[in-house]
């Protein structure tokens, strides 16, 4: 029943088979209590965790009993968004910082079975008493290194004494050098370690020298060389990021913006418009370099040198996955000194008037819609569709990426048709909703 149970949700993800880690995790996990699964970003750890550990919920008790903490609220989003998509059928919920309280207890009237969430919001809500323990049998830390990382030691230990049934704990990461805190109380733990594992790489790597210092002039001669492809530019500061958005401004060249300290919608829907190719480029920090939802990027571009290796190789993991084609570019000030760990990578070296301009420009393609109805209000992606091809007047190849969530949806149109098609679905009903629709 069980391998009838794991191909019809691997069907549902469009997946063929499970990988080498994913297959040895979907039989460790069953069998042993505490387990630490290292492998590299987008090898697919949300997939080897959520697969056993949805055969192990106990049908017949409504409590929740798995939780999952994740360092970010877009690793969070993203773990719910994979459960989802797996058609499980188990209530899921996901809780993180930036979202109204309000919003958190009202999904969690329905008690969750599995609840996912950022160690912040989910301490607090074992403080208020939102969410009942007892019947919590397994706790998933993921990227439990990155949540240490950025100061989430104290939430975490707070939460891990507050479980008193826990009898199966999980701990992923992407990077080998981290020790695991004591706090955690692991016993005997069983390592399924794929970080040394040569994977078959197509990523090319190259240094482009500039004559200057300030680099922005060189920026906008090698995204033109790039041409119109999806890639994201790394920078160390979120103040050089506003700097540099608003230089690609003044060159018309559409891009989104992602670093901390925006506001969580704004994260959101620059990812949103981002996976939806309404933006090519996408400006961040290293909060992007892992535990988001992107894929197929052609290229990244390290505008400034990454401080430690980990961060060089968690940005360039970005590109080149899954056996995929994939350029990483250092853009690199002509007197100034490579760090050892890029040198040893053996890059190529360009001269930035090296580098002639690819024909095809950076014109928008797509615009993203928003539509203020969603799985809430029993909505799905083919009512969107249906509404926007009969009432919106849209063909086939006008229609990109629908993203639905509980309370609205996000749609890519042609950017020559958005206009139109606003015109003609917005303050119209969808289902049973009067919706608005209009462009963000």
């Amino acid at each position: 029943m069980e391998n009838k149970k794991q191909k019809q949700i691997l069907q549902k993800l469009g997946i063929s088979q499970l990988n080498e880690m994913q297959e040895e995790a979907r039989l460790a996990i069953p069998s042993d209590n505490d387990v630490v699964l290292l492998s590299p970003t987008g090898s697919g750890k949300t997939l080897a965790f959520l697969l056993p550990i949805i055969n192990r919920i106990d049908t017949n008790n409504s409590n929740t009993q798995v939780l999952i903490l994740a360092p970010s609220r877009e690793l969070a989003i993203q773990i719910e968004q994979v459960t989802r998509e797996m058609g499980t059928g188990f209530k899921t919920n996901v809780v993180y910082g930036g979202r109204p309280f309000s919003k958190d207890r009202i999904d969690l009237k329905h008690t969750p079975i599995i609840l996912i969430g950022t160690p912040g919001r989910i301490a607090d809500h074992l403080r208020r008493g939102t969410v009942n323990v007892k019947g919590i049998k397994t706790l998933i830390l993921d990227e439990f290194d990155k949540s240490l990382e950025i100061g989430f030691e104290k939430e975490m230990k707070e939460i891990v004494a507050s479980l008193p049934s826990i009898d199966k704990k999980i701990l992923t990461s992407a990077t080998q050098e981290s020790d695991i805190p004591a706090f955690v109380g692991l016993h005997k733990p069983i390592t399924i370690n794929y970080l040394d594992q040569k994977v078959e790489s197509n990523l090319e790597l190259k240094t482009v020298l500039t004559p200057k210092k300030d680099k922005l002039e060189a920026l906008v001669s090698l995204i033109k060389h790039i041409g119109n492809q999806p890639g994201i530019i790394f920078c160390n500061f979120k103040d050089s990021i506003q700097r540099i958005s608003n230089y690609l401004n003044e060159f018309d060249i559409p891009h989104g913006t992602f670093y901390g300290g925006m506001e969580q919608k704004d994260r959101e829907r620059a990812l949103i418009k981002f996976r939806n190719g309404t933006h090519q480029i996408l400006l961040a920090t290293d909060l992007a370099a892992r535990g988001i939802d992107i894929k197929e990027l052609n290229f990244i571009i390290h505008y400034h040198l990454p401080l430690k290796a980990e961060e060089f190789t968690h940005r360039n993991g970005r590109t080149a996955r899954m056996n995929a084609d994939g350029t990483a570019y250092v853009l690199q000030w002509e007197r100034e000194e490579l760090p050892d760990f890029i040198q040893k990578a053996n890059p190529d070296n360009y001269h930035i008037e090296e580098m002639y301009e690819a024909l095809d420009g950076h014109s928008q393609k797509w615009k993203t819609i928003f539509v203020s109805g969603g799985r809430k209000d029993k909505i799905s992606k083919g009512d969107i569709a249906g509404l926007f091809g009969k009432q919106g007047n849209l063909e086939k190849g006008d229609l990109g990426i629908i993203e639905l969530k509980p309370d609205c949806a996000f749609v890519a149109v042609k950017a020559n048709k958005a206009h139109e098609v606003i015109l003609r679905t917005d303050n119209t009903r969808l289902k049973k909703k009067k919706v608005r629709v209009k462009l963000i």
